[in-house]
């Protein structure tokens, strides 16, 4: 577990990071380097504070914030400051001097117009990394368009990967955009804090929604950046992959779903006992006759239970897998095995959350502190002439 008592272990105990960002890509990225031991101190305008607080994930709170909230903001510190109150300013500025990382995910304009901007910033702290999050970048038609996920999937294409031929376009259904966005920004903060270390030199990091999403479909876009002809062709029902020849799918049994990943089709026409499979040993077919393929292996899979199937599968070590509901996967042993969760606790609250994925040495990286109220941490960031009342 992180804690006082140990902290100095961890790869970034010792730097100080002040999160400007609000919801989730900025911080998020803020919460990948406080697991990793940097002390993050949240910087939210004292009237309602960060919008994730009451953004609410299926509608649901712990507290007074949402549980989702907790889930990007656990173990930070938060002080309650007005940027356009010039007392206030002038308090956040002297923080930035002392800090090591500044994080922030306004739209293009606005930090510039505070003075709190990458240039600015580093007129105060020479060494400092900056890390900036955005939704489609700095420049271009899109750059003043709303940093939200499902914009910024739409904008990339991504709903036109999912669903079949028959489907309209299919969005992911997690904050995809946002959640890579934040690994990049914190993986460019922290090359840049390893580069400091060596140089004395800062820099600024920069990434948005647009451009992780860019990069999650390197393989598309580069096979279509050097053959035009290359589109996207969504398949049948049961085809899971655009660009994947049967039986690359998702098919039913009788009592759930089964994933097929890359497979020659006679091996599982043989293990089906379906001769039409067996006799398809031309690997052209297997993209001349998908949907038929499809037909024959969901029709067979649907005559006994996902497990009797993962046995016979499993035995000739084919690539597949349950399909499993989010019910089945928190009470799956695997879940369990794998130790992701956590519990986060103070006075009046206990939830139960996701810790880091990420291990050092063989640690697992947890921290029992829940997000912090807002201005929660006031009395300790402010100095005592200027502390608010309790």
């Amino acid at each position: 577990m992180t804690g006082a008592e140990d902290a100095l272990e961890l790869p970034l105990a010792g730097i100080t990071v002040l999160d400007f960002s609000q919801f989730l890509a900025g911080p998020v990225a803020a919460l990948r380097l406080g697991d990793l031991g940097a002390r993050v101190i949240k910087v939210e305008r004292p009237q309602g504070g960060d919008l994730g607080r009451t953004l609410a994930f299926g509608g649901l709170m712990a507290g007074d914030s949402s549980m989702s909230f907790h889930a990007m903001n656990r173990g930070k510190e938060s002080l309650a400051a007005d940027l356009k109150d010039p007392a206030d300013l002038a308090l956040v500025r002297d923080l930035v001097r002392e800090a090591d990382v500044v994080i922030q995910n306004f739209r293009p304009g606005v930090m510039e117009r505070i003075g709190l901007d990458y240039d600015s910033v580093r007129e105060l702290n020479p060494t400092v990394v900056y890390g900036s999050v955005s939704g489609y970048g700095d420049s271009g038609p899109f750059k003043d368009r709303p940093g939200q996920d499902l914009l910024a999937q739409s904008i990339a294409g991504l709903p036109w990967l999912n669903g079949s031929a028959d489907d309209p376009p299919v969005p992911v259904g997690l904050a995809v955009a946002d959640h890579l966005a934040s690994c990049h920004l914190a993986q460019g903060i922290t090359a840049l804090l390893v580069r400091r270390f060596r140089t004395g030199r800062g820099g600024h990091a920069q990434t948005s929604l647009f451009e992780a999403l860019l990069d999650l479909q390197f393989e598309l876009l580069t096979t279509r950046l050097n053959d035009p002809t290359v589109a996207v062709q969504r398949k049948g029902p049961r085809s899971a992959h655009a660009f994947l020849s049967a039986p690359y799918g998702i098919y039913p049994t009788s009592d759930g779903f089964l994933a097929i990943a890359m497979n020659p089709v006679p091996t599982i026409g043989r293990l089906l006992g379906v001769q039409e499979l067996v006799s398809m040993t031309d690997p052209s077919a297997w993209w001349e006759r998908q949907g038929e393929i499809e037909e024959l292996i969901s029709a067979h899979l649907r005559t006994g239970t996902r497990e009797e199937w993962l046995a016979v599968l499993d035995a000739e070590d084919v690539w597949c897998a349950p399909v499993l509901t989010l019910e089945e996967l928190v009470e799956h042993d695997g879940f369990r095995a794998i130790a992701m969760t956590q519990e986060l606790t103070r006075e009046g609250l206990s939830l139960t959350t996701t810790r880091s994925p990420i291990r050092i040495d063989g640690r697992l990286l947890t921290d029992p502190r829940p997000a912090p109220r807002l201005g929660e941490h006031d009395a300790v960031l402010r100095p005592t002439s200027v502390a608010e009342p309790a």
